[in-house]
């Protein structure tokens, strides 16, 4: 059978249709266990390095308990909002699975084999594969806990789902050898938890039919199309596995749909490995599976979100972080994924990107990201024999769809100063409420800053979202106007935002106004210019208020800063973080700058910014503009 004509037709409704699924045990782009030349640990093709080092921390973890995701842990999500303790648990019993899951395919020991039956049993036997803070079931049946005979299909389920899919194409014969029945008792967890859910309800707010597509749709619709194409093979179920992986593929069309031409994602750079990275990991799998017939090469903004890593990269570990994500995310990304779809789509710079990250004879992957992106990783043979490169970190980037702007002095390099502007609205997924805030780098390291995200709550996507510090204007590069911060709110947004870019300088200019509607603002122009002859970067702001009159003294500008901070007459002296060179910033000299400083104490903030933030305010009474600039402090004789 082939796809059927789909009912929303996105890019990919006339490449998918009438494409012919492969059986299903050659559907998954990895070789089976019984692939020796692969898998042998003496001589197969997969990374020996990166599965020698699984096998340790598994035989590490073999004598001891298996992680359990306990009820009372879920329960509080409801009470206290808390949502770590039971995922922390359940992530790493899964972390464990994949890992004895490696080991048995590495060495056919009976002993890994039975520590895998135990991690499948353990997951076929978990309540719910649910995140307990995505539930509906305190809505919808009033209950704390998950109502198994109503599961909810969310990042978790499919996560689990797709790993149970992975280990049983495999692993599947060796299991079933071990355990027999265990391979019906996969696909009976996989029919009740996830297919029979995913069919009958068409109303996940993850698919998007109200139009708001986020990371969620391309992240659980791949894992739906790995865990149909595998587990729906009996003859029986030729028809319904078509019908679920083409009800999938229509919606990651709606992604696919919703994907700017110029492949931003607002939700920023750490969202994009579960968004639109996903979506091409998808797609991927289904050339495969297809063989080759579904192939989304010609879709243009699918070209231009490979190159979105490098585009927000400012240096080393550092990339700009606007949204939810982090200055500093975790750098064992999966870059295996981005070196596959840079292939794919013919981007040497994106797979330049990637392979800056590949070190020979260090693990080509991990398990961090899940067993399917462990096992691309490894037996990838592009990617596991790739040579190292260097990031192409671009001269100049300016992204409509989103109005970011990053600019540097010289492609190639991280060296001096960088900035990066944003417009925006405050209606962004995962937003924060920073309409017209800029960073600046020194070296590739921020220095005028934003905080990124704390470790999330149910507070976090939830009503008090905006009590959260570090969502709010007011801990943003932006000012308090009249007293008032930004609300939240598409309406929030920058007005006629435009750039200027050329060999000498990168500037970006938008009118703040319309992010503070209370406070009676006729217009606020920023104007943000990295100029590379004069080699600094100056903010200019100018504004006026619709009644004329003067500032009062409950306007300031904030600035956020990270490193050590000493305040001089008419400006500051910054060391940034990581050993950058020390910048200054300069103001008029009769404007009274206060400091105030964060402490930290959340993980997710302290391992980016260490035990403190800086921030600065500058008041703005009876002045209608004010020029903010920044210079490496640095003689320019010594400059590069």
């Amino acid at each position: 059978m082939s796809f059927p004509a789909a009912a929303f037709r996105g890019p990919l409704a006339a490449i998918a249709e009438g494409a012919t699924l492969t059986a299903p045990d050659r559907s998954l782009p990895v070789p089976v266990a019984s692939d020796r030349d692969v898998w042998d640990t003496s001589s197969g093709s997969a990374d020996h390095a990166a599965i020698e080092e699984v096998i340790a921390r598994a035989t590490d973890e073999r004598s001891t308990p298996w992680p359990q995701p306990r009820a009372s842990d879920a329960a509080r999500v409801h009470r206290d909002g808390d949502r770590t303790a039971w995922e922390d648990a359940a992530f790493e019993r899964q972390r464990r699975l994949s890992r004895a899951t490696v080991a048995a395919a590495a060495t056919l020991d009976e002993g890994w084999v039975d520590e895998v039956v135990d991690g499948v049993v353990l997951l076929c036997e978990q309540s719910s594969w649910c995140w307990p803070a995505h539930d509906d079931t305190r809505r919808v049946h009033g209950a704390v806990l998950a109502t198994v005979t109503d599961p909810f299909v969310d990042l978790g389920a499919g996560e689990v789902v797709a790993q149970l899919a992975w280990i049983d194409h495999l692993l599947g014969s060796v299991l079933e050898a071990r355990a027999p029945g265990i391979r019906r008792r996969i696909r009976h967890e996989a029919r009740v938890r996830v297919f029979e859910p995913f069919r009958r309800r068409r109303d996940w707010h993850w698919i998007g039919l109200d139009g708001d597509v986020h990371n969620w749709n391309p992240w659980i619709h791949g894992n739906v199309i790995v865990a149909a194409l595998r587990l729906l093979d009996a003859d029986t179920e030729i028809a319904e596995r078509e019908g679920v992986v083409a009800l999938a593929v229509e919606g990651l069309d709606r992604y696919v749909a919703a994907l700017p031409a110029d492949g931003a994602i607002d939700e920023g750079y750490a969202y994009w490995w579960n968004g639109a990275c996903r979506a091409l990991e998808a797609l991927d799998v289904l050339a495969h599976a297809t063989d080759g017939a579904v192939d989304a090469t010609s879709v243009g903004s699918l070209r231009e979100t490979v190159a979105f890593p490098h585009r927000s990269h400012l240096g080393g570990d550092w990339f700009v972080n606007h949204a939810d994500g982090q200055a500093r995310p975790p750098a064992d990304q999966p870059w295996h994924a981005l070196h596959r779809a840079a292939r794919r789509y013919g981007d040497v710079e994106a797979e330049a990107m990637a392979a800056s990250h590949r070190h020979p004879g260090s693990p080509a992957a991990t398990e961090r990201d899940g067993l399917g992106r462990l096992l691309r990783g490894l037996t990838d043979p592009a990617w596991v024999g790739a040579s190292p490169a260097s990031p192409p970190l671009p001269r100049a980037v300016w992204l409509p769809s989103t109005e970011v702007l990053l600019a540097r002095h010289d492609a190639g390099s991280s060296a001096g100063l960088a900035l990066v502007a944003k417009g925006g609205n405050n209606a962004e997924h995962h937003n924060h409420n920073d309409v017209g805030s800029f960073l600046v780098a020194v070296d590739g390291v921020p220095v005028i800053v934003d905080a990124g995200r704390p470790t999330y709550t149910a507070a976090t996507f939830g009503p008090d979202r905006y009590d959260i510090w570090t969502m709010q204007s007011s801990w943003h590069n932006v000012p308090v106007v009249r007293g008032t911060t930004q609300p939240a709110g598409g309406n929030a947004a920058a007005r006629d935002a435009v750039t200027g870019i050329d060999d000498e300088r990168a500037t970006f200019s938008a009118d703040l106004a319309g992010a503070y509607p209370a406070a009676g603002l006729a217009s606020w122009r920023r104007t943000a210019t990295l100029d590379r002859v004069t080699r600094r970067i100056e903010i200019r702001d100018e504004w006026r208020f619709a009644d004329a009159a003067p500032t009062r003294a409950d306007t300031a500008l904030h600035l956020l800063l990270a490193g050590e901070v000493q305040l001089e007459r008419g400006g500051a002296r910054v060391t940034p973080l990581g050993g950058a060179r020390p910048v200054r910033l300069r103001w008029a000299d009769d404007l009274e700058a206060t400091a105030q400083v964060r402490h930290l104490d959340d993980p997710m903030l302290t391992e980016v910014w260490g035990e403190r933030l800086t921030r600065l305010a500058l008041p703005l009474a009876s002045r209608t503009q004010l020029l903010l600039t920044v210079e490496l402090d640095t003689p320019i004789e010594d400059l590069p």
